[in-house]
């Protein structure tokens, strides 16, 4: 009997131990299995910090290069008659260095040259493009003569209310001149606007579309809000000879209206191409800015 319990008993400690072992190796597996995922995960956050540190993860130049230069806001042209719907310009790949030449052939003389300043005013060199191509500017009329000494154009309806329908943001206007006692600036500060200038206007003001401002005498308002968009290199005498025209009422109380109808015939732009040196020693050839007030 004794022999026959020892042996039950050594059966019984080898099943334990057969036991033991298993759930000893069991464990082992498992810890092994847990160290080679803790170590698959240190090395996937090892690569990827590396690959961030390098740029993995910044945008693609590609989507860099086409993000909005410019956004175009909508205008309800059925609310404004006086809106003309031709489209919008591109809001990606805009030029935004050098220049655009704007030619505008009247009937009073010229051609007028300009140049459109893409540095300083890209949405508003893209926004006259764009609708010198589509013919918006052909065969309407330089409806005012401002008391400010510009010639203001491109509105087809002629009443100050007209343009595309959609409109953009300021760009590149004036800060206030300093104080002075006349309404003339201190002694050796520049016009705010020099005669030449190319600036954008429009009603309401910051609501950009297609009219402009071509200056013909040196302005400085005490609160300017026109955007400087570029500058007259060639045809000035002609809109120094248009400027110097009687006007009359525009119908809405205005004397502002010239006399004599000054048709724009054609409105070209050129391509952007890289900006001249500017001059020296001549007020119309730089009419700078301070930085962008819009």
């Amino acid at each position: 009997m004794a022999s026959s319990r020892d042996r039950q008993r050594k059966l019984a400690r080898e099943k334990l131990d057969r036991q033991l072992a298993r759930r000893a190796a069991a464990a082992r597996r498992r810890r092994q299995i847990q160290a080679g995922v803790g170590a698959a995960v240190v090395l996937v956050l090892i690569v990827a910090g590396a690959a961030w540190g390098l740029g993995a993860f910044d945008s693609d130049p590609e989507q860099k290069a086409a993000e909005d230069v410019c956004l175009w806001t909508p205008q309800d042209a059925a609310a404004n008659t006086n809106l003309k719907d031709v489209g919008t310009p591109a809001t990606t790949g805009l030029p935004t260095t050098g220049v655009r030449t704007m030619t505008i052939d009247t009937d009073q003389g010229g051609p007028v040259t300009a140049e459109l300043d893409l540095a300083a005013a890209p949405c508003a060199g893209a926004s006259i493009a764009h609708l010198a191509g589509k013919s918006f500017y052909d065969n309407t009329k330089c409806h005012e003569i401002t008391t400010e000494g510009a010639l203001r154009c491109g509105d087809p309806s002629g009443t100050g209310l007209g343009g595309p329908s959609y409109s953009f943001y300021n760009e590149n206007v004036p800060t206030a001149p300093e104080a002075s006692p006349s309404a003339s600036p201190p002694p050796g500060q520049p016009p705010t606007y020099p005669k030449g200038t190319v600036a954008m206007i429009s009603n309401p003001p910051g609501a950009n579309g297609s009219q402009f401002l071509l200056f013909f005498k040196d302005s400085s308002p005490a609160q300017p809000a026109y955007p400087i968009i570029g500058r007259i290199t060639g045809g000035l005498d002609v809109v120094e000879k248009i400027g110097a025209q009687p006007t009359v009422d525009n119908g809405a109380g205005a004397k502002v209206k010239p006399k004599t109808d000054v048709l724009i015939r054609k409105l070209t732009v050129g391509e952007a191409q890289a900006a001249p040196a500017p001059a020296t020693g001549s007020p119309a050839a730089s009419p700078a800015a301070s930085p962008s007030a819009g």
